[in-house]
């Protein structure tokens, strides 16, 4: 195997990412809220011994273009939860907003999943940004972006106060949650039963956070998960969420064009850890691609083409789109590698038919080359991703 192996995840929507992948023959829509459904998914990419999957949420139903199909979905960390027991090494990393939740909820339901998955958690953290989203909940207005101004914010990097407020905000939020995960020590658990003890008190801290958007004293009601820090991940396109990034995940999840490659981001993405003085542990690099690959009925192109043709227009994603062989897949994905990226994130064009391919074709002929396991060989999603498995608590030498 190469000194430094590919690491490969897969990102779940639904029946996929086209709008229409969901009138696919495979794609079993009337299963898309049974729980048999996501455990197949799952099963599959275990299979590919995939490092993890993302669980794609959203505050708001989108509605899909052309057939006015809303793209409703399940909670993604309750989906975690059933995905846990039914898998053993695949890491589950749902989606899960820090615009409208409380920090509180989110430690304990992530520390919860850790649990339930022996150590395979970890959490995409994103900002909830639109009026409509704003509205279910009606505590507070945002003031929203067209769409418009969002691609020139994006494009320019100049983003309104509006958007510096709400990564502020996530910025608070993940960095309570981290010390939540922090407010019981390892062995605060005695589960002393002569001396009718269970928990260590001294063991407890208050977490004290003040800020602009949060004041949470703690501790968590829940221990200490198994991984200390379950995984924390972002999805950003643009320097000012490169910072958020930096200030509080692990993994960060980009958009590179197939003209330019990933270089220039994982540049930026170097830059901005600079700007924020982010210190320990690097930012790992994880590249989006959307990807409709060839069967053995029609090749990925046809295969676009004809979803293009149910929907009614053109597929348009903020990841680039890939339509070929596994094989040329493969070699995008080394030379992507060699360009510095940690590993790829793909995002199955078609839930059932893409993810097939990726574990049963793609897969063997990423191992053929040396670039991917052949077995797990770590039983904690920080350990498939080669992060450090032992992570010091902030607080138990205070």
């Amino acid at each position: 195997m190469a000194s430094t192996p590919l690491h490969l995840g897969v990102a779940l929507d639904g029946a996929g990412w086209h709008p229409a992948a969901w009138r696919e023959p495979n794609s079993r829509p009337a299963e898309l809220f049974d729980a048999r459904y996501w455990g197949d998914l799952a099963a599959l990419a275990e299979r590919g011994l995939l490092d993890f999957v993302t669980i794609e949420d959203s505050l708001a139903a989108r509605v899909a273009s052309g057939d006015g199909a809303a793209r409703v979905r399940l909670d993604a960390e309750l989906i975690a939860a059933r995905l846990a027991p039914v898998t053993s090494h695949l890491g589950l990393i749902p989606v899960v907003t820090t615009t409208h939740t409380e920090p509180f909820h989110v430690s304990k339901a992530l520390a919860t999943l850790d649990y339930t998955s022996r150590g395979r958690a970890g959490w995409q953290a994103r900002v909830s940004g639109t009026a409509s989203e704003a509205a279910l909940f009606g505590r507070r207005t945002v003031a929203e972006l067209s769409t418009a101004e969002l691609a020139e914010a994006v494009a320019t990097g100049r983003f309104p106060q509006v958007v510096h407020e709400l990564f502020d905000e996530a910025t608070d939020a993940v960095e309570v949650v981290r010390r939540l995960w922090d407010s019981w020590e390892d062995d605060a658990e005695i589960r002393d039963v002569a001396a009718r003890r269970f928990i260590d008190r001294d063991k407890l801290h208050y977490i004290d956070f003040q800020g602009k958007h949060f004041s949470v004293r703690g501790p968590s009601i829940t221990p200490r998960p198994p991984q200390g820090q379950p995984v924390v991940t972002a999805l950003a396109h643009a320097p000012l969420i490169y910072e958020f990034a930096a200030r509080g995940a692990d993994l960060v999840f980009v958009t590179p064009t197939r003209e330019d490659g990933p270089a220039p981001i994982v540049r930026q993405v170097a830059d901005a850890a600079d700007r924020v003085g982010r210190a320990g542990e690097p930012l790992r690099v994880y590249a989006d691609l959307v990807v409709f690959l060839d069967t053995g009925d029609a090749t990925g192109a046809q295969r676009l083409a004809h979803l293009d043709e149910l929907s009614g227009r053109e597929f348009v994603s903020d990841a680039a789109v890939f339509t070929g062989s596994a094989e040329a897949l493969a070699d995008l994905l080394a030379t992507w590698q060699d360009a510095g990226v940690d590993g790829v994130r793909l995002r199955p064009g078609v839930a059932v038919d893409d993810l097939t391919v990726i574990a049963d074709v793609l897969v063997p002929l990423l191992q053929q080359r040396g670039l991917f396991r052949t077995e797990y060989t770590e039983t904690t999603l920080r350990g498939v991703l080669g992060l450090p498995t032992t992570v010091p608590n902030r607080y138990a030498n205070a």
